[in-house]
């Protein structure tokens, strides 16, 4: 539910006394998406910006590629859990300490260039790191350090993934109506995807070969096309915003969280779904893990399954987009909830199977973790209809802490757990929290009925 037309006072602290403005409702030049033709024109432009980053993150992506180079240079499960503590941290955090700032700028498209910017600059450093040798000794094994090192760079990073999404969010609910938003995913994803998979097959192979000089390639891609969509995101023509909200502390903004899921049931709701969502990402960095123990396994196994995964990301977003659009986000996410707890059960079932089983048939669980970009988009746009567009920031950094929070304080212990127990146990229960989180949709609202 959105907040009331009249705030109350800021020291009465609510997401309402946050995220409005004085003047709580803009003004009608402020929507953008009552033009038709910039509209459509603005939809290409956006559409060509996600094309670049899914083309980017196949070369980092962290259920693969990250956690193999985590091991490569000498990281083990606690280290590797901690990938997807810095990805959730930065998803979240920032983006709610950004959000006041994002909101009170006249022009979101700005933000989200210099963040596409930014997100370039660490793996321009790795690459950088990689090429000069600096990361190894006289014998060639990796420094003690490199991996803690590669954690800081790759939390930065993430920090401003974290505000670049924020910032492309609110761009897109102030440039693209509701109704268009499943299909905006699926242009980009539907067009990116295939592009990016031509890429990887193209260039990875050859670096997959000789990781020791491979790994330049792999990073300086990833940061090119970071470097590139930031350009596309200044295209998009967009009226300037005249919002005003008062200063508040990081503390309140973070309380804002707690108020939101205190005060709105609706949110509330979503929210708990977010959480029980979040044991998903605890589980990415371990399915390689556990895949290359397989006898069959080669380097190039890596390339497939990058592909694979990329590729059901394309075929999910054509199913689950128009599915949004046409029934509503909420059946669609629920649709996104189910399928993902598919990809740990597959795990479970392949690890009692022969490792010459495993090698041949794990590419089918990256299938199935492509689903989950795609709900992690449903989960935001189903929260953006939740809230008016001068709460979009506040509302939608809410949503990433619920899905963050757990992986954040879960995925060192989960970590610890596979490194002692195995990552089948680890698997069950986090199947069984997607089991919840998926019936627990059936209690959300949709919000176009209203």
């Amino acid at each position: 539910m959105s907040p009331g037309e009249n705030p109350p006072p800021a020291d009465e602290y609510t997401p309402t006394a946050v995220a409005a403005p004085v003047d709580a409702e803009p003004s009608p030049h402020q929507y953008d998406i009552t033009n038709a033709n910039r509209q459509r024109t603005n939809f290409l432009w956006l559409s060509l910006h996600q094309v670049l980053l899914r083309v980017g993150w196949i070369f980092k992506t962290e259920s693969i590629i990250i956690p193999f180079f985590m091991d490569y240079i000498g990281g083990g499960p606690v280290l590797r859990g901690w990938l997807m503590v810095l990805n959730r941290l930065g998803f979240s955090l920032p983006p709610l300490l950004y959000a006041r700032r994002l909101k009170l700028s006249p022009r979101k498209k700005i933000s989200t260039a210099w963040c596409s910017f930014g997100m370039a600059a660490p793996f321009a450093v790795f690459a950088f790191v990689w090429w000069t040798g600096w990361w190894r000794d006289a014998t060639g094994v990796a420094y003690w350090w490199m991996p803690y090192l590669f954690l800081v760079g790759y939390g930065i990073f993430f920090c401003l993934t974290g505000m670049h999404q924020l910032s492309a969010y609110a761009l897109q609910g102030k440039l693209i109506q509701h109704n268009w938003h499943g299909r905006l995913f699926m242009a980009g994803t539907i067009v990116g995807a295939p592009l990016a998979i031509v890429a990887a097959q193209w260039l990875m192979p050859a670096w997959l070969a000789e990781p020791e000089a491979g790994f330049t390639g792999i990073f300086a891609a990833s940061a090119v096309a970071f470097l590139i969509a930031g350009f596309i995101a200044l295209a998009p023509v967009e009226s300037a915003d005249d919002f005003s909200e008062p200063r508040t502390s990081p503390w309140k903004k973070l309380s804002a969280v707690v108020t939101a899921y205190r005060q709105e049931p609706d949110f509330r709701r979503v929210a708990r779904i977010a959480a029980l969502y979040s044991a998903t990402f605890m589980m990415f960095p371990h399915y390689q893990a556990l895949a290359r123990q397989g006898s069959g396994f080669n380097l190039q196994s890596l390339l497939s399954w990058v592909c694979w995964q990329n590729a059901a990301t394309a075929a999910f977003s054509l199913l689950l987009g128009p599915l949004a659009d046409r029934l509503g986000n909420r059946a669609a996410m629920r649709l996104g909830v189910f399928g993902s707890m598919l990809a740990p059960l597959l795990a479970i079932y392949l690890a009692q199977q022969s490792r010459v089983e495993v090698a041949r048939h794990f590419w089918i669980v990256f299938l199935l973790l492509g689903l989950t970009p795609v709900a992690m988009k449903l989960f935001v746009s189903y929260t953006l209809e939740l809230s008016k567009r001068e709460h979009h920031p506040l509302y939608v950094s809410a949503i990433s802490t619920c899905l963050a929070a757990p992986v954040i304080f879960g995925s060192p212990l989960v970590g610890m757990l596979v490194r002692r127990f195995g990552c089948e146990p680890v698997f069950a229960v986090g199947a069984t929290a997607l089991f919840i989180a998926g019936v627990l949709t059936f209690r959300l609202p949709e919000p176009r009925d209203r």
